[in-house]
């Protein structure tokens, strides 16, 4: 039985892992229930992380009223100085 670190499955799931080293974790996980039980939290944990670090982008029309503010007062500051 081959003993993967946690960063051997790690770069298996990001699909970095050797061809070698792939195939060797997909037999273990086929054999080794307890194995499939670690990647699976592995995957849990990875997926809430991939959730946290979303960013969210505001809609167009706010960035556009924001640059256009960012003009507007430009202008004032420009022709009052």
């Amino acid at each position: 039985m081959t003993l993967f670190t946690p960063e051997d499955l790690l770069r298996y799931l990001y699909k970095e892992s050797s061809p070698e080293l792939t195939a060797a974790i997909q037999v273990a996980l086929a054999e080794n229930w307890t194995l499939r039980e670690q990647m699976e939290e592995l995957q849990t944990s990875v997926n809430q992380l991939d959730i946290e670090r979303q960013v969210v982008s505001p809609r167009r029309e706010v960035v556009l009223r924001v640059l256009q503010y960012a003009r507007d007062t430009a202008i004032e500051t420009t022709s009052l100085g």
